[in-house]
């Protein structure tokens, strides 16, 4: 039997759209009853009954675990348990023995039920911390947001697009005047933040919304046991006023929670917000690394307990699992993270605040948020036009010079050189720094190897970052 699940929030409507009446997003089918039996017979053997939503929350998150984690997926599976108050059975469940869990082939097959219907939009919002809020309560929730992401989730397309706004970003805030973006989460909350972004991007359509607390990240990443990410340059900053001090190392790092924190707080004063945003997206790719991992599955239990209280979210229970089943069957190369296109204003009071670029976000916004903005446009530029970065990271003197060479001799006037990469890289990144996969296939063609992805961790500066492998002859 195939239910409807109608895309409607508490009041009927989203919170920045509002969706008619019947209009439904996701279709689900009632679960298979002997899918189901074997965590359910678990459940007796404890002597538990065992909570409806307790299944699902082991389905959504085993089943994204064993699947690979993709880009931002966390931010959409946790938001499930914020909502639900602990009960009795789940007091008794969380000190029983972990290995006594559903099993993830068991529970798989209800989650795969579950599908995106249509294209979905949802605000992800890091939350600076509140002094004095307890974890988990409404106020905890309510300071400035420090990390924006706007994730689309396209089942037509089959894939999942970030695009990252830095908290910088000049906005109008109804009624409150001309601000940064991530002012809107303190002055109004969520429904503020999804109404104001939602109008400065030409009234894109954001359906759901996710708040982390920042304790919620530090938790996580120990009870993942740390993260491994890569540190591209020394970060030593002090702040007395916001209690953060941080000193990161160059190179290879297992991060802490409290590290991890530091790595994506770390701001350059002559660059902005833009290098926090490329740490940011450093950070989502190496927690669907180790989310990834089977070592994992043993500590659901704690991230279940850490998370739920951390997140606030208007997801709904089959919006989730849907996310969730659309996530885990996305490939790796339908994952894109770009930055919202803008330039530092200079002359303003605030001369690293980040100012909105309309002619540069015209293809970003349509393939990104699905939006199109009348009136602007972008001419297509030729591809030997574009500013092509090269970093060394083949560990080989010269090697820098040779391929500007190269790209010179193809007709690439824009060629320009930036610091070698201290990773040493096997094979060589063609990294697009502006959304367009379009553009890293074509230059691919061109030199005939390279991985591309579509990431905003190359040379901030480039429309491309070559990070030359030691493949490069």
């Amino acid at each position: 039997m195939v239910k409807q699940v109608e895309w409607k929030d508490e009041q009927g409507a989203s919170a920045a759209n509002p969706v008619p009446s019947g209009t439904d997003l996701v279709n689900s089918q009632e679960p298979n009853p002997k899918t189901s039996s074997i965590p359910t017979q678990i459940y007796n053997r404890l002597g538990l009954t065992m909570p409806r939503w307790l299944f699902w929350i082991l389905t959504v998150v085993v089943g994204t675990t064993m699947s690979g984690l993709l880009v931002a997926a966390l931010a959409l599976w946790t938001p499930l348990w914020s909502t639900v108050d602990r009960t009795e059975e789940e007091l008794q469940w969380s000190g029983k023995d972990e290995q006594n869990a559903p099993l993830p082939g068991d529970l798989w097959s209800n989650l795969s039920q579950y599908k995106l219907k249509r294209p979905m939009n949802i605000l992800v919002m890091g939350i600076e911390p509140v002094p004095g809020a307890t974890d988990g309560s409404l106020e905890s929730f309510s300071g400035s947001s420090d990390t924006i992401l706007l994730v689309r989730l396209n089942p037509e397309t089959e894939t999942i697009n970030v695009l990252s706004i830095p908290r910088d970003t000049m906005i109008a805030i109804p009624e409150k005047g001309l601000t940064k973006v991530s002012q809107a989460n303190l002055k109004g909350g969520g429904v503020l933040a999804v109404r104001t972004i939602s109008r400065t991007l030409g009234n894109v359509a954001i359906d759901r919304y996710v708040r982390i607390s920042n304790s919620g990240l530090r938790q996580l990443v120990d009870q993942l046991g740390g993260v491994e990410v890569y540190v591209p340059y020394p970060m030593q900053y002090q702040d007395t006023t916001q209690r953060l001090g941080i000193n990161l190392v160059q190179g290879w790092q297992n991060l802490n929670g409290e590290q991890a924190e530091q790595f994506v707080r770390y701001r350059q004063s002559d660059l902005g917000d833009l290098p926090r945003v490329q740490n940011q997206q450093s950070l989502l790719m190496a927690l669907r690394d180790r989310l990834a991992s089977p070592t994992v599955v043993p500590r659901l239990p704690q991230l279940i307990r850490v998370m739920r209280k951390n997140v606030d979210t208007n997801l709904k229970l089959e919006e989730m699992m849907a996310i969730v089943n659309f996530s885990a069957n996305t490939k790796r190369d339908g994952v894109r993270m770009t930055i919202l296109p803008g330039i530092f204003s200079r002359l303003s009071a605030d001369p690293n605040s980040y100012w909105l670029d309309l002619t540069g976000q015209t293809q970003i916004l349509r393939e990104y948020a699905g939006v199109n903005i009348g009136g602007v446009s972008s001419a297509s530029r030729p591809i030997t036009s574009l500013r092509i970065a090269v970093q060394n990271a083949s560990q080989k003197t010269g090697k820098t010079e040779q391929v500007i060479s190269y790209f010179k001799q193809k007709g690439f006037a824009n060629a320009f050189a930036s610091r070698d990469w201290e990773d040493t890289q096997r094979e060589t990144q063609i990294i697009v720094q502006r959304g367009n996969r379009q553009l890293g296939e074509q230059l691919r063609e061109i030199l005939g190897f390279g991985n591309v992805e579509v990431l905003s961790t190359g040379d901030i500066q480039s429309d491309i970052t070559i990070r030359v492998g030691k493949d490069w002859q």
